[in-house]
């Protein structure tokens, strides 16, 4: 898969995946206990976890998708998250950051209310019951 590609279907650049790889390979070096070996590589539950985020998909289709249980999939994205958040390295600035920075945002509201539907009145005339 090109860059390109890769980054519409996973929501990042193969650079940042392999710096995940790389986060998620020190954090399986540094675990205690080994217990049974997963079902999934450590490169194909990073990619479980980039689906669920970039589809927000059910973990049960997910678990079809890759032929394991859906719990295993939820257990394997709260791995991975934990992991890829302990090791501070993709976390996202502060808010004192953002309002430090120069950079100005704008913010546009879009009314969508609700309204009720217009139909036909009911009524007595000729042809009905």
């Amino acid at each position: 898969m090109n860059r390109t590609r890769f980054k519409r279907r996973t929501g990042i650049y193969p650079e940042t995946f392999a710096e995940m790889e790389a986060v998620l390979v020190e954090w399986q070096r540094g675990k205690k206990k080994s217990g049974r070996p997963p079902a999934l590589s450590l490169g194909e539950q990073l990619l479980l976890t980039l689906e669920f985020w970039r589809e927000y998909r059910t973990f049960a289709h997910l678990g079809d998708d890759w032929g394991i249980h859906e719990t295993t999939v939820q257990r394997t994205v709260e791995r991975v998250e934990a992991a890829l958040i302990a090791s501070g390295q993709f976390s996202l600035p502060g808010k004192k950051s953002l309002k430090d920075a120069e950079n100005v945002f704008q913010i546009i509201a879009v009314d969508a209310a609700e309204t009720p539907c217009e139909r036909p009145k009911k009524s007595s005339g000729p042809g009905t019951a």
